[in-house]
């Protein structure tokens, strides 16, 4: 069943469902991180002739109008091409079914506007269980004036009453479903929203919502049924949306630092900082993250390193070494191949190291690096399926792909400013390291942490909710947390790594 009363079902069958990354999320004030080089979205060839047909159709999970892939955005790190776009709404008798919402507030519906990476991949179908294959443009909708560019589809609505069925409709200007302003967005990694809930997604989503008139939406809300037409007992389509999900140490971008609610917020660390911070954890003068200041960036529950006589100590004993025991040990430590265990995978520890800026970009020196080929969930999900053979459990197929991929995840997310890095990603780039200093870095943060542990922090408080107490986890403790299942996770989070000091770690949106 797809909608909030089934989704907890969904990870029976799609692992991923179950995992890291996931979306939607709500976008409340202390995640969000001013980026002043966010550019305004652009949009091409978004102006559809009247003379082109579109497929309308009901997928038994949504409405869905399919788009040409000469419609392309330009201004993300790739160009993504449109496929299809569809919505999210809620029932005809309780309003709010966005899956998005800001600092609690949920609204009457949710467009989304579906693009796939079309410089490294050839059509949707490939780039779907990619971690850099897909781009979604979110928008908000409230309940208030008619909107002209709805009903150039919901018109057509009765048409497509039926799972499976479909129509042809006139194209129209894509544009004009979109807010005015598209200099103004909320940028973050996350997932598909519904089944296989692969995490392969960026997200913009728009600050300023759109309006569709309450006959509009009743008119969706209402019209459509999730079963075939063969069936006897039709079952209404509304409520298709997904409840936020948790964070994972994400953070959330924004390209506006104006409001009220805005003043103060921090502002995004800079690439340049971060692959620095990951140099210095993988074979760089651990000390130097105190004496830059970098240790800022590391896990919010860790100590600041200067502030303590070990540090200190621990870099002088470093310096007495011979130039090359450090470089010889650390090549005597090789990461592995990937976080599965198994080999020829993709691996975002892999051999070339940290990073110097030249004069044409980022180069890799050294013994290793962060490797940027893209993931491959499908592939992930089947090679860690063989090596569970004979298991039939899967919640423990869900745990190891979240153990195999949220590190990565994390560590990609971060040195893109989109994360904080997580402790578990700290431990994993440190297992190579034999060093004093990793040692003594790690006990430091897991004191911190365990000690963290003890204080429940005050969640969020939404206008319409109670508020709760629940216990911090790493840097995203510091963020107010909604979601009503944030304790358990937490605590099977903190209970599965207690006694381990160092570890590795059908679609529509």
């Amino acid at each position: 069943m797809i909608g909030p009363d089934g989704e907890h079902h969904w990870a029976k069958h799609y692992p991923f469902c179950g995992g890291a990354f996931q979306s939607p999320i709500d976008f409340q004030t202390p995640l969000l991180r001013y980026e002043p080089n966010l550019a305004p979205i652009e949009l091409r060839n978004y102006n559809l002739s009247r003379n082109e047909q579109l497929t309308l159709s009901n997928n038994g999970h949504s409405v869905q109008l399919s788009l040409p892939s000469r419609m392309y955005v330009t201004s993300l790190p790739n160009r993504y091409s449109a496929d299809q776009m569809h919505l999210h709404w809620g029932a005809p008798s309780l309003l709010p079914g966005s899956e998005h919402t800001i600092n609690g507030k949920q609204f009457a519906a949710e467009l989304h506007i579906v693009h796939f990476n079309s410089d490294k991949y050839p059509n949707m179908s490939m780039a779907v269980d990619k971690s850099d294959g897909l781009a979604v443009l979110g928008v908000l909708i409230e309940v208030g004036e008619f909107n002209p560019a709805f009903e150039h589809f919901l018109k057509y609505i009765n048409g497509i009453k039926y799972k499976d069925q479909k129509i042809q409709v006139p194209a129209f200007n894509i544009r004009d479903l979109l807010p005015s302003r598209l200099d103004q967005y909320y940028r973050y990694d996350g997932s598909l929203t519904t089944p296989p809930c692969y995490p392969s997604v960026l997200w913009t989503v728009f600050r300023n919502p759109v309006t569709f008139s309450i006959q509009q939406f009743q008119a969706l809300a209402s019209a459509m049924y999730s079963s075939s037409i063969q069936e006897s007992a039709p079952v209404p389509l509304n409520g298709n949306y997904r409840k936020p999900q948790l964070t994972d140490n994400r953070v959330v971008l924004v390209s506006f630092q104006d409001g009220r609610a805005l003043h103060g917020i921090l502002k995004a660390a800079t690439a340049l900082q971060r692959r620095q911070v990951i140099q210095k954890l993988l074979v760089g003068d651990l000390a130097d993250l105190a004496d830059e200041g970098l240790y800022q960036l590391l896990p919010a529950a860790s100590p600041k390193p200067r502030t303590t006589g070990k540090w200190k100590n621990t870099r002088k004993s470093q310096r007495t070494h011979a130039p090359g025991i450090n470089k010889q040990r650390w090549q005597q430590n090789n990461l592995p191949s990937d976080t599965t265990g198994s080999r020829g995978g993709n691996n975002a520890y892999a051999p070339t190291t940290a990073w110097q800026k030249g004069t044409h970009g980022w180069q890799s020196v050294g013994k290793y690096s962060v490797n940027e080929a893209a993931l491959c969930y499908g592939s992930l999900a089947e090679r860690t399926e063989r090596q569970l053979r004979g298991v039939h459990d899967q919640a423990q197929l869900t745990q190891a792909l979240h153990k195999s991929v949220f590190p990565e995840l994390n560590l990609r997310s971060y040195l893109a400013c989109r994360s904080e890095l997580d402790l578990e990603t700290v431990r994993l780039l440190l297992r190579g390291r034999p060093s004093d200093e990793a040692n003594e870095l790690d006990h430091s943060l897991t004191v911190a942490t365990m000690g963290r542990k003890k204080k429940p922090a005050v969640s969020y408080r939404a206008s319409s909710r109670a508020t709760t107490k629940k216990p911090m986890r790493n840097s995203q403790s510091t963020f107010g947390k909604n979601n009503a299942n944030n304790n358990a996770y937490s605590n099977a989070y903190i209970n599965a790594n207690r006694h381990n000091r160092i570890q590795p770690l059908e679609w529509e949106d």
